[in-house]
């Protein structure tokens, strides 16, 4: 008989939703890699396959679902023999999503992650997984930040060891995890799997890009009405800067020159490690890492954004200048309802607070209309604010209802069609405010980070971002020739340009010189 250690078995990993998925895909691509699977790009190439999925909204649900029953469909035509969810519509639903969806051979939550290679081996077997039914993972933690530090719950992304016994399986991140000694016992780690070595760190990347996300911390302890998050991601935990810092070195090893700090409230950073001021202190640290030249933070609550770390992101070198604040409304009413804080003044003031530290900053966010009982002045409210914030990018989602949450229990819901008259309205005025701070923007020296180098059969293309310009949602930057030729250049490649052009929220830029 074959012994089935001898098998390789190929898996395939499909990620959908936000970055901080993404960070959750490359911990389970790291352990499945260290546990003797081959990684492959085509699903239709893999033995099985895991689609990631997110469970934030309606249209997100979909995707995720859709992406599923592609996968399924596979199985009848190629290789793949098994179809695996996680991610959060995963936890959020639990054995809910496997009796409706009966496509996926399997329903994994977030307490599997850290076993992956063994869950995946036994389902190929044949074996028949049974789906956690959902829960409430805040009531997993303390109610007391401090201590959650060293609690056992289970937290993607943050390199937490298996819960499997040592054997024919175990992962050597199991191994070190067990023996605490990383040193001659531990067995070597894959090419491109981060090391188990000091803070542990089980991380496979999936792309190879200049930029990477690093994820800061999970959970929120916000209880915005809207929001379904923190129901299944749990309450806030920070990861250790040690961790933190091991990894960006790390990925500076894997040729990343800018690090995105994801999280679901990159401001609540440290409570929990006892010290709320610890990103001032972390962010100037990780801009020191030889290799990292960019430093970006996302996900600021405003409420929280304090004087000391508007500075320290404004000023700090190596820090990008760049302020993705969680505005949500301007409407003081309707924020009220919302249970958030702040208004149309508040924010204007934050705002002209990060730009006296650095006039060229860049500041993005997301707004939510059609919230039940917004009314036309709230409209006009939050249409006011926009006109006067100057922001480099704006996302624009009309309300819908999320089951568990408060606001879904409230009354004065309005009509679809409203909802959808006012999403246009607010997404047309955002495209022209948009595009018209990208033509502020001519005449000015920007840096922008190389991602992309090819030929369209006009002629070279070379594209990048520039610094207040964040991965995938904020437009991009297209290089021409300058004082240095374009075509020269290399993905990776950060330059000085100087803006001369713009299309939408994209620019365009001649290159000065290479950094």
């Amino acid at each position: 008989m074959t012994d089935e250690l001898t098998i390789t078995r190929r898996v395939a990993l499909v990620t959908l939703g936000c970055a901080r998925n993404e960070v959750d895909s490359e911990e389970l691509a790291g352990r499945l890699a260290a546990d003797g699977w081959e990684l492959v790009a085509d699903a239709s190439e893999a033995d099985a396959v895991i689609v990631n999925t997110c469970g934030f909204v309606e249209a997100a649900k979909k995707d995720s679902v859709d992406t599923l029953l592609q996968a399924a469909d596979l199985k009848t035509t190629g290789r793949p023999q098994a179809v695996v969810a996680v991610g959060c519509l995963a936890e959020r639903y639990g054995e809910q999503l496997a009796e409706t969806l009966p496509e996926a051979d399997a329903v994994l939550g977030f307490d599997d992650y850290a076993d992956i290679g063994a869950r995946l081996r036994r389902i190929l077997a044949g074996e028949q997984h049974v789906p956690h039914a959902p829960r409430d993972r805040r009531l997993l933690l303390p109610i007391s930040p401090t201590d959650r530090v060293d609690s056992a719950v289970a937290l993607p992304g943050h390199g937490q060891p298996s819960t499997d016994a040592i054997g024919p399986y175990a992962t050597e991140q199991t191994v070190a995890d067990s023996t605490r000694d990383v040193g001659a016992d531990a067995p070597d780690l894959p090419d491109g799997v981060a090391p188990a070595s000091g803070p542990r760190v089980v991380r496979r990347r999936l792309g190879s890009g200049p930029s990477a996300p690093l994820k800061l911390a999970s959970g929120c302890d916000r209880r915005c009405a809207f929001c379904a998050i923190p129901a299944f991601r749990g309450s806030f935990v920070s990861r250790r800067p040690t961790d933190i810092l091991t990894e960006a070195r790390w990925l500076a090893d894997q040729s990343v020159r800018e690090v995105v700090l994801v999280s679901e409230n990159s401001t609540s950073y440290g409570k929990d490690l006892g010290d709320l001021r610890l990103l001032e202190t972390l962010l100037p640290e990780l801009a020191a890492i030889e290799g990292i030249d960019w430093v970006r933070v996302s996900y600021l609550q405003p409420a929280e954004t304090r004087p000391s770390l508007l500075e320290v992101i404004a000023t700090t070198p190596g820090v990008v200048p760049y302020f993705d604040l969680s505005f949500q409304h301007a409407s003081s009413d309707v924020l009220r309802h919302m249970r958030r804080f702040g208004g149309t003044e508040s924010f204007l003031d934050l705002l002209a607070a990060a730009r006296a530290l650095s006039p060229q900053v860049g500041a993005r966010s997301n707004v939510i209309v059609g919230f039940p009982g917004e009314t036309e002045d709230d409209v006009e409210e939050l249409e006011r604010f926009l006109v006067a914030a100057r922001l480099d990018a704006v996302g624009v989602f009309g309300y819908s209802d999320e089951e568990g949450t408060e606001a879904a229990t409230y009354d004065g819901k309005l009509d679809d069609d409203v909802i959808r008259d006012r999403v246009e309205r607010l997404s047309a005025l955002v495209e022209e405010l948009t595009s018209q701070r990208a033509e502020d923007r001519l005449g000015e020296t920007v840096e922008v980070l190389v991602e992309f180098v090819g030929d369209t059969g006009d002629g070279p293309i070379v594209e990048g971002r520039s610094a207040h310009q964040a991965p995938e949602v904020d437009g991009s930057t297209l290089l021409v020739d300058g004082a240095l030729d374009a075509s020269s250049l290399t993905v990776g490649d950060l330059v000085t340009a100087t803006v001369v052009g713009s299309d939408g929220v994209d620019l365009v830029a001649a290159v000065t010189a290479r950094r």
